[in-house]
């Protein structure tokens, strides 16, 4: 209440802005028509005409009403350079801190309050780098004079940073506008439009904006480049840091480019993916498949079908697929493309040095690719338990008879189905009520039901206390509903996510930024707060997929390479993912639960595969097709898919979102039969049904009807 009298002002104010007219006073044409009569003016009484003017200045911008962009150039039209400049300078800085404060008093404490979570970040940043932020806004006039003074109002930013940073920021498109405003004044017909002085003022108009970015990337670069040393010459073009997905193509990108690239890795060539992540994994699910498939010959009409192994020999199957894939990603292969490949630990001294194997590389960029690891939960005596990760999971040889596993994310569903396929007793321990949390609940809930019926035991909403164990046996002491329980297992499985690898490699010395999340804070072009150091992949987020990685490396090798004559931001627009469950599920873009959760209006449209032909043929005819689109129209928003090869299958919605087609051409398009591909073109034939045009079909029904009268 103690604000309203001032908002009441401030809203009247405005109001009789519009609703008098006032704005026609701030056009170009009424400046040109009075000119005249303004000169006049001035001549007679400069002093009060420029108080009027410095006033009226300030009260346009205070109040955030348009029409300051013709007030500059009227002050170069009216009082010359010099001093049209000194007074916008001034007006512009004091009515800016005036709506900077009008803000603060009537919002920050309103927006601060309700959006707390989202502005934290911000906050933090505004607090650390918030002068060079606001400079950086200042000096580039694209963005809203009015908007900013809005904006920093509700941020912690102190009044005196904000009036001089303005002040200091703005001068530079302040001499443009006045200046272009000088021509103005002196144009007396339309052949003064092509003089060199007028071509001139707005050709710097246009120009400016690029100007001040390199002002502004000149100014980072100085400050964060201070008191280091750039060699006269470099050794390489790229240093890449890690030879997992994001490190690989990174380095063939930027060899078939002829640069010149050195990629260190100290374990092994391929990263996690090839080696404990996404090839092992996959070879171990087709193998618990075969024996699931053959458990099922009767739904086949198979009287009798007997699946007898060994499961060291299952496991040693994977490494012989590890084997087979490895040339794909050897030093063989990448030396041949052109690429320099070091076996050693890189230690960064600086943003142009990298010491590998006791010497040092100069090189004029850097490209961190350090991958990640898994997570390992704060759990009193974990360790004790010998616990299995992704990482150590395949030097097993011996089937755990009870398997815990913690977590029920991508990884633990998948590896909790393969060994209760293989004959584990396997329980899931989940600290929320579902598995694969980050799906829609009908989703989680296809899943689930099969994995129950695999003998798979879900526990969820478990806080777990701490490891013992008891006559040699291991034992959770876990907490469920307030009741304090003990589950007894052989083997313990974490999978509750990756950790980025920001340890090791010299990050240290040069002071790089890290997000809360653990991973290395870039922005949208992969840079961090050095230019020539950039970082890909799960060292830098925000996904934790290789097909995400390899996205982000051609990225950072292009802007890396070519980013002073054109950098390109990541587009994160059409990231599909998939877990390779039974049942498969994939998706891209948003699904249910995400579309809420940013307030976005959405349709939904689903096809049950109960009702594709192949499905049935292949008794696997359970799962969905779900279509999320923008209310009234087929613009796909987002798709999910549960069933079998819906990794595959995904890629339809994933091509027509990247191209902006609609489910109508999804429909438009012959899919053989019969396939499970169907799927996709039925569930936009259930779209369609359900947005035709009934007034359309009721006079459709009735000429029909016409025609069969007609004789």
């Amino acid at each position: 209440m103690k604000k309203l009298p001032l908002i009441l002002t401030i809203a009247l104010a405005v109001a009789a802005f519009f609703f008098f007219d006032l704005g026609h006073y701030l056009n170009l044409d009424f400046l040109k028509a009075n000119q005249a009569k303004f000169d006049q003016q001035y001549t007679e009484s400069p002093l009060v005409t420029a108080a009027i003017f410095f006033g009226l200045y300030i009260l346009v911008t205070g109040l955030s009403l348009p029409g300051a962009a013709i007030m500059t150039l009227a002050a170069g039209a009216l009082f010359g350079l010099t001093t049209g400049l000194l007074l916008v300078s001034f007006a512009s800085s004091i009515g800016a801190t005036l709506a900077f404060l009008f803000s603060r008093l009537i919002l920050r404490d309103s927006i601060q309050s309700r959006f707390s979570s989202q502005l934290s970040a911000i906050n933090k940043g505004i607090e650390k780098e918030g002068a060079f932020y606001l400079f950086t806004l200042r000096l580039v006039p694209i963005f809203p004079f009015f908007v900013i003074n809005l904006a920093m109002g509700v941020t912690p930013i102190k009044t005196w940073t904000f009036y001089w940073v303005s002040q200091l920021g703005m001068l530079a498109g302040t001499i443009v506008f006045v200046n272009a405003g000088t021509q103005l004044g002196q144009l007396e017909s339309l052949s003064g439009v092509l003089s060199p002085s007028m071509l001139a003022s707005f050709t710097l108009l246009g120009v400016f904006p690029l100007i001040a970015k390199k002002i502004i990337e000149l100014l980072q670069s100085r400050k964060v480049y201070a008191g280091i040393k750039k060699p006269a010459k470099f050794d390489t073009n790229i240093v890449v840091i890690g030879a997992g997905s994001a490190g690989l193509v990174t380095s063939y990108i930027a060899a078939a480019v002829k640069a010149k690239v050195s990629l260190v890795e100290k374990n092994l060539m391929g990263g996690d993916c090839l080696n404990t992540g996404c090839v092992p994994s996959k070879a171990l699910i087709r193998s618990a498949r075969f024996v699931s498939d053959n458990k099922r010959c009767k739904e086949y009409g198979i009287e009798k079908s007997e699946v007898s192994f060994n499961f060291s020999d299952v496991m040693n199957r994977v490494q012989d697929v590890i084997k087979t894939v490895e040339p794909h990603d050897s030093i063989e292969r990448y030396t041949g493309l052109g690429v320099d490949c070091i076996q050693g630990a890189a230690t960064i001294l600086n943003p142009y040095e990298v010491v590998v194997n006791g010497e040092i590389i100069t090189t004029r960029n850097i490209v961190i690719a350090t991958g990640a690891r898994p997570r390992m939960p704060a759990v009193k005596n974990i360790e004790a338990m010998n616990p299995l990760t992704s990482d150590n999971l395949w030097k097993i040889r011996e089937l755990p008879k009870r398997l815990l596993v913690i977590g029920g994310g991508p990884i633990g569903c998948e590896l909790s189905q393969c060994f209760a396929r293989f004959g584990s007793e396997v329980s899931i321990l989940l600290p929320d009520d579902r598995i694969m949390s980050r799906e829609d609940e009908d989703v989680s809930s296809l899943v689930t039901e099969r994995f129950q019926a695999e003998g798979v035991r879900i526990l969820d909403n478990r806080k777990m206390r701490e490891f013992i164990e008891r006559n040699g046996e291991k034992i959770l002491i876990s907490e469920h509903n307030g009741q304090v329980e003990e589950i007894a297992f052989d083997q313990l499985l974490v999978a509750i996510g990756r950790q980025a690898n920001i340890e090791g490699f010299g990050l240290e010395n040069i002071n790089v930024d890290i997000r809360e999340n653990g991973t290395i804070d870039v922005n949208e072009y992969l840079q961090t707060r050095y230019p020539n150091i950039y970082a890909c992949g799960d060292v830098a987020g925000p996904f934790q997929f290789t097909h995400a990685a390899a996205h982000q490396a051609w990225y950072a090798a292009v802007n890396a390479l070519f980013g002073r004559f054109k950098k390109f931001k990541v587009d994160y627009s059409i990231i599909p993912a998939a877990t390779f469950t039974d049942p498969e599920v994939a998706r891209v873009g948003l699904n249910e639960q995400e579309a809420k959760a940013q307030n976005i209006a959405y349709e939904v449209t689903r096809f049950d595969l109960a009702e594709l032909d192949r499905a049935i043929a292949d008794n696997d005819a359970h799962g969905m097709v779900k279509i999320l689109t923008v209310p009234g129209k087929d613009k796909i928003l987002g798709a999910t898919i549960v069933g079998p090869h819906s990794g595959e299958l995904i890629t339809e919605f994933v091509t027509a979102m990247k191209n902006g087609l609609g489910l109508n051409k999804v429909l438009g398009t012959i899919h053989i039969y019969p396939t499970l591909s169907e799927a996709n073109k039925y569930v936009a034939g259930e779209w369609k049904r359900a947005h035709s045009p009934e007034k359309v079909l009721q006079w459709l029904e009735k000429f029909h009807r016409w025609q069969r009268a007609d004789k």
